[in-house]
């Protein structure tokens, strides 16, 4: 099993959702999240005063899928949420070792 974390624009949730369901991906948890990476955030102006915004908004998708699901998975998210330019996002691979469906105590790929 891999765990398959992505941070992206947030225009691009719905899109990426989407995506995912239509791969076949029934289970994702998403949450909410700031930061910034190469962009290094922007300038704005509120009542003619300058200021600096580095943490900008972002979305992180996390989910859990088999082995043979990995390549399909990252597919469906970078054709959704690519636009070509500075702060797309990253997506992370983490292997797991073991998940446990809690109400019946499944175990492996069945509980996913």
């Amino acid at each position: 099993m891999v765990k398959i974390e992505a941070v992206l624009q947030p225009s691009k949730l719905d899109a990426v959702k989407d995506a995912l369901l239509e791969a076949g991906i029934e289970g994702m948890t998403i949450l909410e999240a700031r930061g910034h990476g190469r962009q290094k955030g922007h300038t704005e102006f509120y009542r003619g005063r300058e200021y600096t915004v580095d943490l900008l908004p972002k979305v992180k998708i996390e989910l859990v899928v088999a082995d043979e699901l990995k390549d399909k998975v990252i597919a469906a998210i970078t054709g959704a949420a690519r636009t070509g330019r500075i702060g797309d996002g990253k997506i992370f691979l983490s292997k797991i070792d073991e998940a446990i469906r809690i109400r019946n105590d499944e175990r492996g790929d069945s509980a996913l």
